[in-house]
């Protein structure tokens, strides 16, 4: 999937190393005298390059005057100055030349030391997210404010600028890190020793998500869904704790996998609310990670709650036309939960029994009300256009600076008020698009989902010459298409009805230049890409 990502395909990104102090620095895109910001101010110096792993110590000041005053970089007032240990996050964004970071406040020994950051809740473990890919600047933020503001808990975020060893790195957002706390995931705690009875039952966040940093570990259910603990840590949780949520996780998947037209039971194993909020908030959004990737999930003590309860939703900077693969951006028909259909060939799908839930009479008629109710409220669209021009309004002219620290983020001339306006249009044409089949979700013909093949081009790598064979089990209509590095469409091979059987075509680029390139076949139900080099 990460050959779906093709902006930073051609960027170049050094890293300059400073002869004083043994410091790094990131080789900017471009310059800005930064001295002072509306926006909180946040400076960190290490005498090392952060990396994913493992983390290393720097210092960390905030300046975030609350007397209306603005901020300034030569202010001696700090609302933190201390230690803090730092690393790269992000699989894919950790390409992009605007890094993001996970950090946690620690004491002068290098222990946890639980601080409030910019006004949010006490807490040591945080993340400074860049918005990079999503040139609005706000995506996440949005996603984030609309779960909360629906009664479901998501991270909690500031937007503030970055300093960077003396380099100015632009906006960025300080989120808080999904964890157990009474502040975030209010769940009972769950101790090495809470191996058996009540205590034993929670709590748990598990979580399915690409694994990557430090500290992963997880297992593959017997429905082959790959599951990663997230409370307990791996380094933390015991044998007792792993069998029993394994248990618990296959006797859910077991529940959710039996003929529910004479079967319901799995409605005692989760919190249908909590499901049907966490789907209407990424199909709202058409986050196109949802349920396959970043997607959690915790469970409470029995005495507390004995149902999984899904979310908190993460990770939404692809999202509101926002997608991986050229061909997909834009769109704002369809639902995320389908994305088997959709793309059969991705090695993340979601879990057949999200699939099968979001299309069960039960679940259509409790989301079609909850939808219902929403539309009224935070849903309405002038509500949500309202949240967009707030946070653009609060970005102000830290908007310029940051523009002018990564030109790249706009390109062939767009401006920042246009993307704007093209994430009101998606959302005006997406919210059109629920309300007319939010009714008809358990009508959902999964029958139709066909069994294409698209084999990968042989020669690969070619020059000029080379051949893409597609087969069909019934006549249908598709079309098979080449796109550049870029995501500019340079030649369709294949357009109209075809037989069933197998079909080739011979491309021949002498016309095109050396590179990557992607080739896709798209019918009204899929579109599965694969991926090939010209090497003249």
């Amino acid at each position: 999937m990460i050959l779906g990502k093709i902006k930073f395909q051609c960027t170049i990104f050094t890293l300059v190393v400073t002869a004083a102090f043994g410091q790094w620095r990131p080789d900017p895109e471009g310059h800005v005298d930064f001295t002072s910001s509306h926006l909180p101010i946040i400076i960190i110096n290490a005498d090392q390059r952060i990396v994913d792993s493992p983390r290393i110590t720097a210092a960390m000041k905030v300046i975030d005057n609350d007397d209306g005053t603005r901020n300034s970089i030569a202010d001696a007032r700090y609302t933190y100055d201390g230690r803090i240990a730092i690393e790269l996050r992000g699989r894919s964004s950790s390409q992009y030349p605007k890094k993001q970071y996970r950090l946690e406040t620690q004491d002068d020994s290098g222990e946890n030391l639980n601080v409030s950051l910019l006004g949010l809740p006490a807490e040591n473990d945080w993340i400074l997210y860049g918005p990079y890919e999503d040139e609005s600047l706000i995506r996440n933020a949005l996603a984030y404010k609309w779960s909360n503001d629906i009664g479901r808990y998501a991270p909690r975020t500031r937007f503030c600028e970055l300093m960077l060893n003396d380099d100015y790195r632009g906006i960025y957002l300080l989120v808080e890190k999904i964890k157990r706390d009474n502040n975030r995931v209010d769940i009972a705690r769950l101790d090495a020793d809470d191996v058996s009875g009540d205590s034993l039952t929670g709590g748990y966040i598990i979580k399915i998500d690409q694994e990557s940093g430090e500290n992963n570990d997880g297992w593959r259910s017997e429905r082959g869904v790959d599951y990663l603990y997230d409370y307990p840590k791996p380094d933390e949780i015991v044998r007792q704790q792993k069998e029993y949520i394994k248990k618990y996780m296959n006797g859910l998947e077991a529940a959710m996998s039996a003929d529910w037209s004479v079967d319901a039971s799995f409605l005692d194993r989760i919190d249908l609310s909590s499901f049907v909020d966490h789907f209407l908030l990424n199909e709202l959004c058409k986050n196109v990670d949802a349920y396959r990737i970043s997607s959690f999930m915790y469970k409470d003590r029995d005495d507390n709650n004995s149902r999984l309860i899904m979310g908190p939703i993460w990770d939404f900077n692809l999202s509101m036309a926002k997608a991986w693969f050229p061909e997909d951006a834009g769109v704002y028909i369809g639902w995320q939960v389908d994305y088997r259909l959709l793309r059969p060939s991705d090695g993340a799908q979601p879990p057949l029994w999200w699939e099968k839930l979001a299309h069960h009479a039960i679940f259509e008629n409790t989301a079609q009300a909850r939808w219902n109710q929403l539309r009224a409220t935070t849903f309405r669209q002038d509500n949500l256009f309202a949240d967009i021009d707030n946070f653009v309004l609060l970005l102000g002219d830290a908007k310029e600076r940051n523009f002018t620290k990564w030109p790249s983020m706009l390109q062939n001339g767009e401006t920042y008020e246009a993307k704007i306006a093209e994430l009101k249009q998606w959302l005006t044409n997406r919210l059109a698009w629920l309300d007319a089949n939010i009714r008809i979700l358990a009508t959902v013909d999964h029958s139709a989902a066909i069994d294409l093949k698209l084999e990968q081009n042989s020669p690969n790598p070619f020059n000029p010459k080379t051949t893409i064979s597609f087969s069909l089990p019934t006549a249908t209509a598709v079309e098979l298409a080449v796109y550049n590095a870029t995501g500019q469409k340079v030649a369709t091979l294949a357009r109209g009805t075809y037989a069933a059987g197998t079909h080739q075509v011979i491309w021949d680029a002498a016309h095109l230049p050396s590179g990557l390139y992607f080739y896709s076949l798209k019918t009204d139900a899929q579109i599965i890409t694969k991926n090939m080099i010209l090497l003249k």
